[in-house]
């Protein structure tokens, strides 16, 4: 509503500053026709009255003095000029060279021939004045050309100008009345109209599929209104329905597929150990002199794929175990260097913001988060062997926030393995389940905190943990 008013004063504004102008050119072009007219009529009475011959040669003689009566009578300049177009007379008098030429353009000549009422009118601009002037032939009562007359008409706009100016204020005025009348009924309309929407968009708003939500009571509502509620009611039943079914749904399928993979990853030790015992079964000879030497050999594959096994079932566990909602003040510092003890890399650089930085956390999770981070570091550098091999741990504060780094020049994550990075079974080894930054993610973000990384193929990759001090 209210643009359509700013439109509408702006379109009246632009059709009243044309009609003006419109009405400006009609007015003066009116105004020089009559202003010739009754010249002309002067000029004939005049050439009535003379006692010199009305030809051209004699017309300075015949208008010696009349020129300027005919000037005073109707407040106009006029110039005459013979059939060529040179200057006869004139009724501006001055001591100065006249910006009037003293013979007529030949285009205005051509214009007076080739005009059916041998009539023609040029208009101007000069010094910022705009100027009309007229050319018609002066003849005698049998219609005989004797001259040329010419009348200059400087368009003096003030008056109208400043009835232009005028409207538009007057319009102005209205239109802003019209705008503050236009806001205040779109405030109150607005609040009408919206004011039982708030609730429904409140609740609209708050509407989630892992909470209970709750339906919209409203009364005394317009039927579009309650039709709405009665709607969005109906829409909570069935996204609670489909929240059940989503779950159940959900961990069903998560339950077989993690059944699959552990299925998968057992069975793959599970060959070689079948084959290794059937081998054996086929080729062993107690009086084999080698006997002894074949047996170990048996034994230590079967220790191997049974360690396999073991390895897979803790990295099933550790990833099924959520972690533990356990929170306790430590020192980040602390549990960080002993979460590095472990590591033999001379290559491992450990650098602290401060000597003690405290938050809440779980002690045990804290040293799982660090172990994984740096050791995927430390598999990423040896996969490709770097000349000057580097993982750095910093722990720093940032607002109210404890930030743990873990920086290595390894061989990078490359733009299509980004986004899958945390996805469970996901690895981009030839050895392990692909469970550990999964369990990371899961860890950190059960503390309230975020984990992301940046990375560039063969330079460096940076895992990022920021979690509050206070959870």
């Amino acid at each position: 509503m209210l643009v359509l008013v700013v439109i509408a004063s702006i379109l009246i504004a632009v059709v009243t500053v044309y009609q003006y102008r419109e009405e400006a050119e009609d007015y003066h072009r009116d105004r020089l026709e009559r202003k010739e007219q009754n010249i002309k009529q002067n000029i004939d009475y005049v050439l009535e009255e003379t006692t010199y011959a009305r030809e051209t040669e004699y017309i300075p003689l015949i208008f010696k003095e009349k020129i300027y009566e005919i000037k005073q009578i109707h407040n106009l300049e006029l110039y005459l000029y013979d059939l060529e177009g040179s200057l006869l007379i004139k009724s501006k008098a001055s001591f100065v060279k006249d910006s009037i030429g003293k013979c007529l353009p030949a285009y205005v000549l051509n214009a007076l021939d080739v005009s059916s009422n041998k009539h023609f009118v040029e208009e101007f601009h000069k010094d910022g004045q705009q100027y009309q002037t007229s050319y018609s032939y002066i003849t005698d009562k049998y219609f005989k050309p004797l001259a040329i007359l010419n009348l200059p008409y400087i368009e003096d706009d003030g008056f109208i100008k400043k009835e232009l100016k005028e409207s538009l204020t007057r319009l102005a005025i209205t239109y802003l009345l019209m705008i503050g009348i236009a806001i205040a009924l779109a405030y109150f309309l607005s609040n009408y109209i919206t004011r039982s929407l708030n609730e429904v968009s409140e609740k609209i708003t708050e509407t989630r599929l892992d909470k209970r939500n709750k339906k919209i009571t409203v009364s005394n509502t317009p039927e579009e209104i309650s039709t709405l509620v009665n709607a969005y009611n109906g829409m909570i039943d069935e996204l609670e329905s489909s929240a059940a079914q989503l779950a159940t749904s959900e961990r069903e399928a998560a339950w077989r597929e993690m059944a699959k993979q552990v299925a998968h990853e057992i069975k793959n030790p599970l060959t070689p150990m079948r084959l290794t015992v059937q081998s054996f079964q086929r080729k062993f000879d107690p009086n084999d002199p080698n006997i002894n030497e074949k047996l170990s050999e048996y034994t230590d594959t079967i220790i191997q794929q049974i360690d396999t096994m073991s390895n897979i079932a803790s990295a099933f566990s550790n990833y099924a175990q959520m972690p533990a909602q356990k929170e306790e003040t430590l020192d980040v510092v602390k549990i960080t260097k002993l979460a590095l003890d472990i590591f033999n890399e001379d290559y491992i650089y450990f650098n602290a913001a401060k000597d003690e930085i405290t938050a809440r956390f779980d002690r045990s999770q804290l040293i799982r988060v660090v172990n994984n981070l740096v050791k995927n570091s430390t598999q990423a550098i040896d996969s490709i062997n770097p000349k000057n091999p580097r993982v750095d741990v910093n722990v720093f504060e940032e607002n109210k926030d404890v930030v743990l780094t873990v920086t290595d020049n390894g061989v990078g994550v490359s733009e299509e393995n980004k986004k899958l990075i945390f996805e469970p079974k996901f690895t981009t080894k030839s050895s392990g389940m692909g469970l550990g930054l999964a369990m990371v993610k899961n860890i950190v973000e059960s503390f309230k905190g975020t984990i992301s990384f940046t990375s560039e193929i063969g330079q460096k990759t940076t895992f990022t943990v920021r979690f509050p001090k206070q959870s």
